[in-house]
């Protein structure tokens, strides 16, 4: 299926309440009420998606703030008070490498299926598994090829190791002498990207070179094909927050530069089978699904029925939690019109009602920092650092709340929700 397809109903904005907490100190009031904090629940009706980078950790340090939101998510026995997901954009890690690195910065356990990769629902699209992929990011990638159900994936490396006259941009690498043509090397069925690459100049040239000859890029072709070989794609994120004092360029900026590098060689658009990772709605219907399952494991009947995502990208995180509740927004007036039409549902409707969108100062966002979604002076809105598949409106990237760090979104949500701090 296209995951592009599930957009084209929710592509009209509508304004959002902006909140800014930042500016005047979060004392509890929020949208002009105080709320009234009671004691604290054992059944949970809502969870979070938070995200890591820029949220909860800068790189490899943690964000102090983090470490004070779990000493209030955590009861005494080390178990959450509520359902968690961290959704991350990041991919160039195993789930369970990811989920080990956090429960060391964070101090308690967090288990492998509490972790959403980018390009984790990756794992749902099976009419790609059993084909022959090009893979393209960095760390394990071929393990976690195979861990989302892909059989048979080759690599850039692997690729350029078969193929050495394709990689000609550094001089160093170039072969001295010129290797017998390959005729044992199986035709490439797919493009699999997980995350920006190393050398970006390889994998740019490399990929190019496989979609434009069908998969045989030994032998090349007259005309190139198009409709061309499916891609598959995760992590739009242009820019993305480490240690250093301005962002960096992400996997999106990357996507970027193969986008329009097809689109200059060939006159034709680059088209994905699926656009995994934040802000798509597959992401946070994947996500949902895991805060329900978790609440199932705690034993915790009440539904899960809002969603709390907390980000530092108003391009990612903000975009698709409020795209996200659009969606659901959508669903509920769907339902109802079924329901009023048959007298009955024919479809199990999700228990999840919102998803409230939690802006944080300590990663991309800054109000007065470059990159972030403020407009400059005398422009009328901000520059879209979002991907070209996702029609820019404005009233996405506003989030429902901005809040310094995730301890005062966390304290914002229990407020909202009655719980004791």
């Amino acid at each position: 299926m296209a995951v592009l397809g599930l957009f084209s109903a929710v592509r009209a904005a509508r304004p959002w309440q902006r909140v800014a907490c930042a500016a005047a100190g979060f004392q509890g009031r929020c949208l002009g009420k105080s709320y009234a904090v009671s004691r604290a629940q054992s059944q949970p009706t809502f969870g979070f998606l938070l995200d890591i980078d820029g949220v909860l950790v800068r790189g490899h340090r943690v964000i102090p703030a983090a470490l004070k939101a779990f000493r209030r998510l955590v009861n005494a026995q080390g178990k959450l008070r509520v359902p968690v997901v961290f959704v991350t954009n990041a991919g160039n890690i195993l789930q369970h490498g990811k989920a080990q690195e956090l429960s060391a910065l964070l101090g308690f356990k967090v288990e492998p299926d509490q972790v959403i990769l980018s390009h984790s629902p990756m794992k749902l699209f099976s009419q790609y598994h059993g084909k022959r992929m090009i893979v393209s990011g960095q760390g394990p990638l071929v393990e976690n090829a195979q861990i989302l159900g892909f059989k048979n994936v080759v690599t850039v490396d692997e690729l350029r190791m078969a193929f050495p006259v394709l990689d000609m941009v550094d001089l160093q690498r170039r072969p001295k002498t010129m290797p017998l043509p390959r005729n044992d090397f199986p035709a490439i069925e797919g493009v699999l990207l997980l995350g920006e690459p190393v050398r970006w100049e390889t994998s740019l040239q490399l990929i190019m070179d496989v979609l434009l000859s069908n998969g045989n890029p030994g032998k090349g072709l007259a005309t190139a094909p198009y409709p061309h070989l499916p891609v598959l794609a995760s992590n739009m994120d242009l820019l993305w927050m480490a240690e250093a004092k301005m962002p960096r360029f992400g996997h999106g900026t990357f996507l970027l530069c193969l986008e329009t590098i097809y689109r200059k060689v060939t006159g034709k658009e680059l088209r994905y089978k699926g656009l995994m990772g934040k802000p798509s709605i597959l992401t946070y219907q994947y996500a949902e699904e895991l805060i329900r399952r978790q609440a199932e494991r705690r034993g915790w009947a009440a539904p899960i029925q809002k969603l709390y995502a907390v980000g530092d990208n108003p391009m990612s995180d903000v975009y698709g939690a409020n795209l996200f509740n659009q969606y659901l927004q959508m669903a509920k007036h769907e339902q109802a019109e079924k329901l009023g039409s048959s007298g009955l549902l024919k479809q199990q409707p999700s228990a999840t009602q919102s998803c409230a969108s939690i802006l944080v100062c300590t990663g991309v966002y800054s109000p007065k920092a470059p990159g972030s979604t403020e407009p400059a002076q005398g422009e009328e809105e901000p520059p879209f650092h979002g991907h070209r598949d996702f029609n820019f409106s404005p009233g996405l990237i506003e989030a429902s709340h901005i809040v310094n760090d995730v301890d005062e979104a966390v304290q914002l949500v229990f407020h909202k929700e009655g719980w004791a701090l």
